[in-house]
């Protein structure tokens, strides 16, 4: 099969990156509201690493479907802090569940009754639950794309492992991948994890 993007709508290329850009690593980003101990929590997975000195990573974020900005890039764009996690894959159901649109303001993490934890050293707290954390501050955001897409570019601060998933070997840190089996993003409802895929359809 040879598909020419030139010839395709937006969401047909969409569509292609999405089912063969596979499996894709998922942020699931928590955010301040600018209200007291009010959070927002919000999945994305054009999400990649690019670079460890200093150690940057890369989130693209759409709009909202009345076209308006979603709240994790408004929160930073005002707060210039955020909480990226790495979840589990027994956490794909509440990952999901928190791509739901809410009216700005409104909290996933009070919705789904998620617990929070302190984040040592920063500003704003993690989730208990979820095995990896990294405390992160606005590097550089960019306006891409037709759409347009926000490109922000975060600066990972300090970063939080469950101790049962890493140990240190001779100064370098190695992760058991398969005992934190991470939740990754395939296209459509689908995700993978440990070499097994599976659909969680979205909400509406």
């Amino acid at each position: 099969m040879y598909i020419d993007f030139a010839d395709l709508l937006s969401k047909q290329v969409y569509h292609c990156m999405t089912q063969t850009i596979v499996p894709r690593p998922i942020a699931w980003v928590l955010s301040d509201n600018g209200q007291p101990t009010s959070y927002n929590l919000a999945p994305f997975s054009y999400f990649t690493a690019i670079s460890s000195d200093p150690p940057l990573i890369m989130l693209s974020v759409g709009k909202k479907p009345d076209g308006s900005d979603k709240d994790t890039k408004v929160n930073i764009q005002n707060g210039k802090y955020c909480v990226v996690h790495i979840a589990s894959a027994e956490q794909a159901k509440q990952v999901t569940e928190s791509a739901k649109t809410l009216p700005y303001g409104e909290s996933e993490i009070v919705q789904q009754q998620l617990e929070l934890a302190s984040f040592e050293g920063f500003a704003l707290p993690r989730l208990a639950d979820a095995p990896i954390a990294m405390a992160c501050e606005l590097f550089e955001m960019q306006s891409i794309g037709n759409t347009p897409q926000s490109m922000i570019i975060l600066k990972v601060l300090h970063l939080y492992i469950e101790e049962q998933f890493a140990t240190m070997n001779e100064g370098r840190m190695d992760l058991d991948t398969n005992a934190l089996n991470p939740l990754g993003r395939l296209g459509g409802g689908e995700y993978w994890a440990n070499g097994q895929s599976f659909t969680i359809q979205r909400p509406k």
